[in-house]
């Protein structure tokens, strides 16, 4: 299978450790996983994701991302309705900032490397767990039943670099591996 590519902006992975534990047929994501996506490339192949880092090296050159403080909020099922892939935090604060930032860059971004736009409006989220493969309709439930019981209120980040991920090379414990990473120009 061709691994996939996509941008995010990496995210201190410290408050997994207080979550409570997940149902059995779930994994936290690996604390080099967490992330805000800017834009998913999916399966595209090295070359034509490197095509787009050069696209957001010039794109940060004439419009540079500043720095995003953000806070995370309610855990929701992403994904299909029926069989959802992962479990994720929406944005209590910076919602709108970072869904304008992924506006302005997303499409430059997949059109570079994939010739394709997502059509969809803009939803920055954090991944915190994803059901396993096997996971049953009874395990998807217990994922919504945990995630209601999850309270973020209290998490807040500041997005200061963008990077370029993949695939890990194992995929065991720790997901995606960052190819390359920009800083973001601060506020201050």
């Amino acid at each position: 299978m061709r691994p996939n590519w996509f941008f995010g902006f990496p995210i201190d992975d410290a408050f997994l450790l207080e979550l409570p534990p997940l149902p059995k047929s779930f994994h936290h994501f690996h604390e080099h996983d967490v992330h805000m996506t800017l834009a998913f490339l999916g399966g595209c192949g090295e070359e034509a994701a490197m095509r787009a880092l050069s696209a957001l090296d010039e794109r940060l050159a004439r419009e540079p991302i500043r720095t995003m403080d953000i806070a995370l909020g309610e855990v929701v099922a992403m994904g299909s309705p029926r069989r959802y892939t992962a479990l994720s935090a929406l944005l209590a604060q910076g919602r709108e900032e970072a869904a304008s930032c992924v506006t302005a860059y997303r499409d430059v971004l997949t059109e570079t490397a994939a010739g394709r736009r997502d059509e969809r409006p803009a939803k920055p989220h954090v991944t915190i767990a994803r059901p396993r493969r096997r996971a049953t309709d009874a395990d998807r439930e217990a994922g919504l039943e945990w995630a209601a019981t999850v309270d973020l209120r209290s998490v807040s980040a500041t997005l200061d670099r963008v990077a370029l991920y993949t695939w890990s090379e194992k995929r065991v414990d720790q997901m995606f591996r960052i190819v390359a990473e920009r800083r973001l120009v601060s506020r201050r």
